[in-house]
């Protein structure tokens, strides 16, 4: 698909981070060292990632954050730009360094993940402000947790009072969302924890996205995709009866962005005004792919890579 004026216009409003990503047999557990066998660093951030996605797949996009003035903001920055992406909502702060996300990754593929936020902090309500214009341009905006919560908000009240389609990744989830929120988000993408600290259910299973999904739909939501990993996903739609996708199988390696491939690649496609089920099919290939690969943005496929493994 090419990147041209039929294709709809994506906004990414989130975090940059720069990765640091060291593997190891096991996942350590509290107070144990144990010894890795490869570090590398990456560009990363959820906001970031999904800009990535989402240009990777052949979308046209836009992205909103801040990097700090520093070697790591510099590096980022550039390599936002040689993915296509329009930078001229990224702002640069002195005060503060880049985000940073200190991850490790299991030998199975699992991993965990601390994230300093650093400049990610000044992406402020003013900020979103000064930024209205590429809000009002875009056709599909899209938000994280990896930014200020207010700042999160009042993009989406933006971005519904110009009529955009928007899509709220609740990651990191902390809590339960503020009562306003919902009614605000078209589609609300969580993984299977997310879900559960969201709805306040447990989410183990297809029926446990089930009962999670009608609950968060019930607080508002109109559109609510639980991502479940291995297990695919589960799509409750406005109005409609809730459908499971099965995932591909693959081997996984890391499975560091792989949601957030999924985000990048399923807004590309709502951009293109693609069927709903058709999105989250072309998704979750593209999810399947990033898994067998190590990093974040590194493992993200463009779309010839995915219709190749069709």
């Amino acid at each position: 698909m090419s990147k041209d004026t039929k294709q709809g216009l994506v906004l990414i409003v989130g975090s940059i981070n720069t990765d640091l990503v060291a593997r190891s047999p096991h996942l350590p557990r509290p107070g144990e060292t144990i010894g890795g066998h490869e570090f590398s660093e990456h560009s990363g951030g959820k906001g970031g990632n999904q800009a990535v996605a989402a240009a990777r797949i052949g979308g046209r996009v836009a992205m909103a954050g801040c990097v700090g003035a520093d070697g790591n903001g510099k590096v980022r920055l550039a390599g936002l730009e040689v993915e296509g992406i329009d930078c001229g909502a990224i702002e640069i702060d002195p005060s503060l360094p880049t985000g940073v996300a200190m991850v490790t990754v299991a030998d199975d593929g699992q991993n965990t993940i601390v994230v300093v936020a650093g400049s990610n902090g000044q992406v402020t309500p003013e900020m979103v402000k000064r930024h209205e214009a590429v809000i009002k341009s875009a056709d599909v905006v899209v938000c994280q947790l990896e930014i200020p919560w207010d700042s999160v908000y009042a993009t989406l009240v933006t971005a519904k009072r110009f009529g955009k389609l928007t899509v709220l990744n609740p990651a990191p989830a902390t809590g339960p969302l503020p009562a306003d929120w919902l009614p605000l988000v078209d589609y609300l993408v969580p993984n299977e924890v997310e879900a559960a600290i969201l709805a306040g259910l447990p989410v183990e299973s297809q029926s446990g996205a089930r009962r999670a999904a009608k609950e968060l739909q019930r607080a508002g939501a109109r559109n609510v995709i639980v991502t479940l990993g291995s297990q695919g996903a589960y799509l409750l739609p406005e109005g409609g009866e809730g459908t499971h996708f099965s995932a591909p199988k693959v081997d996984a390696v890391d499975t560091t962005a792989a949601g957030d491939t999924f985000i990048g690649v399923f807004a590309a496609q709502l951009a293109a005004r693609q069927p709903l089920e058709a999105a989250i099919d072309l998704a979750q290939r593209a999810a399947a792919i990033s898994v067998t690969r190590a990093g974040a943005q590194p493992s993200i496929p463009t779309r010839q890579e995915v219709d190749s493994a069709a």
